[in-house]
């Protein structure tokens, strides 16, 4: 049993820990200027003119129930910022543009929201790019290490999440999209989520570049769910020549082709790109109808994809740990 003492002691460091991080407030109804408060009318103002923690303090950004037109930019000198909605459910908490490749001159300058600091995490927010089945229209752009999202949804058809750069962890989320609607070479892991399509392509356009590279994605314990008549689904297609995905314990509809993946009109990719399964279920789980350079993990290869073990890392990150802190 700890004397008083050293329990006096462990509440005081316990309480200097939570007095780093500062805690700003967003919403329409707000009208006063955007210095020396801690209350902001839109989520930019709050990221770009939030007061600064203490060292190793985050900055969580309580948005109350709303629709926000906006696009944000969380750049790599705004590290540990939390965006956490403080509606009922995510879809009260809307951040929402409406940009396609076209018009902006090319896919990467149309997503809603970039992400390029380390140790984001967003919590019962909605990310949307409301273009529509207008062509490459990015959602969400994430290039930050240790970001996690947790009871999320992220709205678009083409493009929707650029899961890109960094390791990032999805949990209790809702993907949609249409065609290649998470994209990028980012190390993810997409965990008790939901993918839906709205329409017929491609789940995953995964971009590892080099066999050595620690990246991928992970789809575990999810469900795949896709609108009525949507056509056909395929699991992923390579952007990249190595490009690795695995579905573990997830559960696909009949609208999956039953030979899975794609090798984007190019045979060459079907020696290269690293694709699996683990105890898929559903009508869409036909491992033997699978294309012949499918893997089919052992229970010890799908074990090497659980988030505590594929996103580690040098500095043994746990993201299950980070995502439970979070409301």
């Amino acid at each position: 049993m700890r004397t008083p003492l050293l329990l006096l002691a462990a509440l005081l460091v316990s309480a200097a820990g939570h007095g780093q991080d500062v805690h700003v407030r967003v919403s329409p109804t707000v009208t006063t200027g955007i210095h020396g408060t801690n209350a902001f009318p839109t989520i930019q103002m709050a990221i770009d003119h939030h007061p600064w923690p203490g060292p190793g303090g985050r900055v969580v950004i309580e948005i109350a129930p709303g629709v926000y037109h906006e696009r944000l930019n969380i750049t790599q000198n705004h590290p540990n910022i939390t965006l956490l909605g403080m509606g009922k459910s995510p879809e009260d908490v809307l951040i929402t543009n409406s940009l396609n490749a076209k018009e902006a001159g090319g896919t990467f300058f149309t997503e809603t929201v970039e992400v390029d600091g380390e140790g984001f995490e967003a919590d019962n927010v909605t990310f949307e790019n409301a273009a529509g089945n207008t062509g490459q229209a990015v959602a969400i752009a994430v290039r930050a290490d240790r970001a996690v999202f947790k009871h999320c949804r992220f709205l678009g058809h083409q493009d929707t999440l650029f899961a890109d750069w960094g390791r990032q962890y999805y949990v209790d989320s809702y993907i949609e999209g249409g065609v290649d609607f998470i994209f990028g070479n980012a190390a993810a892991v997409f965990d008790h989520d939901e993918l839906h399509s709205n329409g017929p392509g491609y789940l995953t356009a995964q971009s590892r570049t080099r066999p050595d590279q620690p990246t991928g994605y992970a789809i575990l314990d999810s469900r795949v769910t896709a609108d009525p008549k949507v056509g056909k689904i395929w699991l992923g297609r390579p952007w990249r020549p190595y490009a690795r995905v695995v579905y573990v314990d997830t559960e696909l509809p009949a609208e999956v082709v039953p030979e899975g993946w794609n090798d984007w009109e190019n045979t060459a990719n079907e020696q290269t790109s690293w694709y699996g399964e683990y105890h898929d279920i559903g009508p869409g789980a036909r491992p033997s109808e699978r294309v012949p350079w499918e893997h089919r993990l052992t229970s010890a290869e799908a074990a090497q994809f659980r988030p505590e073990r594929f996103l580690a890392g040098d500095d043994h990150w746990n993201p299950v740990a980070a995502a439970a802190e979070l409301p």
